[in-house]
Formats: structure tokens, C-alpha cells, sequence
């Protein structure tokens, strides 16, 4: 590692060191808190597993007693908000957003920079609330979770990483001690269970809890307003971490891509932009294929017309364990009933 690397990876185990012991103020709430996290920087699937959790407390009866917490990252306002109808990606962030629009009638959604202080704002405004999830939370040590699930992707397995500047570590490997649950995201569909015991000894060099493997699975093409299937020729519109995986995928699929425009993660998308996008589309008889995150910001544009509206489609993710579902979800109900 380099100086720069190894200061800050000092630096980082004097803050944990100091929230271990408490000499930093660390909050616990009698409403059950479940954090999602990782130790990288760049996407490793936290919202797909958010709305996972969702899904699976949902589907045990916690439908109103719900809320998600996010800092909001790329939204255009400061401090706690409760989403509502009003609001859009600018207000509250692309994720937050994506969560709201699939969960709004189950779960409150919700933003805000300073966890310990948007937590108690979330029981005020719903007292019925019994579980809080964090989304991206793993280093926010001030707040003490009941349940705490570290994700690392499969195609960059946080052992193998280093810390800032000289990799995207945002802290030590020795910090997936403090997670309840190690998830191995965006695995292989047919990952063998010779390398799943491969990473699972390397993960337990850092944690002695349990290790599981799951995969992104895609769910069938959705139309924005067109009463058909999305044509094989297409124009693909991206603006996530990591594209390749999406468009390989739609390559599989059959699709036959024209033109990709690839912008960075959370790319706030422009008139401009989306004209010239219709305008290839236009040009090439092709439809518009996104993802779900780049739809929502996408959709947003109050601008956008009937003729883009017809064209794009997207496609939704889903998380999907490879085994031991069944034992991720004792673990989870065991976590909420217990503490």
C-alpha cells in the first residue's frame, strides 16, 4: 500500500477503535435497526438487497411497520425527509426513489444525511414503525444495529482489496468482524461449491460468521408506455457502477445493441441528452433498453415525450440466493425477535 493508503487505514482504526469502546457516542433504538453495507466503495447490490429485506418482511407481516433510511446520495436537498408523491430523484435521490415507487403503500421511505437524528424523526412521524433498514450504513458507527449484512461482489472481493487511495477499501478487511451476515453478491448462476468454500475460508481469515452466495437475476422487460415487447434492436442507456455485467446479459438475451451510452453511476440525465438518444433511436428503428435506477431518474424529466415514452423500456433486478435462503432468513427473523 501507499503512505497515503496506510495513514488513512490508521486513521480509520482509530475511529473504530473509538466507537469499540464507546469513547464515541454509540445510539441504540428499541425499534430494530438492519443495516446494509459493504467496506468498498461502488455498487455491490445494497439496494437490490434492501428491497429484498423489504420483500421477505413484508411477506411476514410487517407491511406499515417499515421504513428505509438512506443518506440520498446525488439528490438536490439537505437534511430529513419522508418521501411522498411530490417527490422525485432531485428531492430525495435515484435509490431512494427506485424504493419508494415499488414499496410506497408497505414501507416509509426516507432520507437524511445524519442517521442518529433521522431515526427518531422516522418513529415520530410513524410511532407503528417497528423495523428501520439502512441502506449503505456499515460505517455509520454512531448508530447500533440489530442486524448488520456486509455485501461484497463476487468480481471484487473485499479480501483481495486495499484501502483508499491504493484501492476502494473505505476501511480495514479486520472490519467485517462487526457484520452478523456475509453476503457474496453477483456471483455466477452455476458458481461451483469447490470455490464457494474457497472464498467463504478467505472471508473467515477476517469474519467467523455466515457466509452466502447469491446472484442477480433479471426479471422480464417492462414497457414505460408501449403495449408491446421491446424489439431486438436497441439503443442501451446506462448510468450505474458497473454496465458490462447489464449489457453482456442483454447480449445473452439476443438483443442486438446499436449504441450504448454509458454515462458515470447516478448520472443526472438532461433534455438534451435524452433528445439525442431519441433521435438515434429514431434514426435506426431501434427501442430504448435501460435499467431500473436509470429509468426512474429517466421518467422524472417532466419533459419527456409520448414518442421517448413509447421507446423505452427497462428491466428490473431481483437478488436470488444460490442455497441456504431458508437459513439467511432464520438468522434475520432470529435477529428482529431476539434483540
Amino acid at each position: 500500500m501507499s503512505p497515503l493508503s496506510i495513514l488513512y487505514k490508521l486513521v480509520m482504526q482509530l475511529r473504530n477503535h473509538l466507537y469499540d469502546i464507546e469513547h464515541k457516542a454509540v445510539f441504540r433504538f428499541d425499534t430494530k435497526v438492519i443495516s446494509v453495507g459493504n467496506l468498498s466503495m461502488g455498487g455491490t447490490g445494497k439496494t437490490p438487497f434492501v428491497e429484498y429485506i423489504l420483500r421477505f418482511l413484508i411477506e411476514k407481516g410487517y407491511s406499515n411497520q417499515l421504513a428505509t433510511l438512506s443518506r440520498g446520495y446525488g439528490r438536490k436537498t439537505k437534511g430529513f425527509r419522508i418521501a411522498n408523491d411530490k417527490d422525485n430523484p432531485k428531492t430525495i435521490g435515484d435509490e431512494p426513489f427506485q424504493i419508494y415507487q415499488k414499496f410506497k403503500n408497505d414501507a416509509a421511505v426516507s432520507v437524511g444525511e445524519d442517521r442518529v437524528l433521522a431515526i427518531p424523526s422516522i418513529i415520530y412521524e410513524h410511532p407503528k414503525n417497528e423495523i428501520i433498514v439502512l441502506d449503505d450504513a456499515y460505517q455509520h458507527r454512531s448508530v447500533k444495529p440489530n442486524f448488520s449484512v456486509l455485501l461484497t461482489d463476487y468480481n471484487s472481493l473485499f479480501y483481495e482489496d486495499y484501502v483508499l487511495p491504493s484501492g476502494t477499501l473505505r476501511e480495514s478487511r479486520k472490519g467485517a468482524q462487526r457484520a452478523d451476515v456475509v453476503v457474496v453478491t453477483k456471483c455466477p448462476i452455476d458458481l461451483g461449491k469447490t470455490e464457494q468454500e474457497k472464498i467463504q475460508e478467505s472471508i473467515k481469515k477476517y469474519s467467523d460468521k455466515d457466509v452466502f452466495f447469491t446472484t442477480v437475476k433479471y426479471e422480464k422487460t417492462v414497457a414505460t408506455q408501449a403495449d408491446r415487447e421491446a424489439r431486438r434492436k436497441i439503443i442501451l442507456v446506462t448510468g450505474i457502477a458497473q454496465a458490462q455485467k447489464f449489457k453482456e446479459y442483454l447480449i445473452d438475451q439476443d438483443f442486438d445493441i446499436i449504441k450504448h451510452f454509458n454515462f458515470a453511476d447516478h448520472h443526472n440525465f438532461t433534455l438534451k441528452e435524452i433528445g439525442e438518444i431519441e433521435m438515434i433511436a429514431n434514426d435506426l428503428d431501434a427501442d430504448i433498453i435501460t435499467t431500473e435506477k436509470d429509468w426512474v431518474r429517466i421518467i422524472s424529466i417532466p419533459e419527456i415525450n409520448d414518442s421517448f415514452q413509447n421507446k423505452l423500456f427497462y428491466i428490473p433486478i431481483m437478488v436470488q440466493f444460490l442455497d441456504d435462503e431458508k437459513s439467511f432468513h432464520h438468522i434475520l427473523e432470529d435477529s428482529i425477535i431476539r434483540t
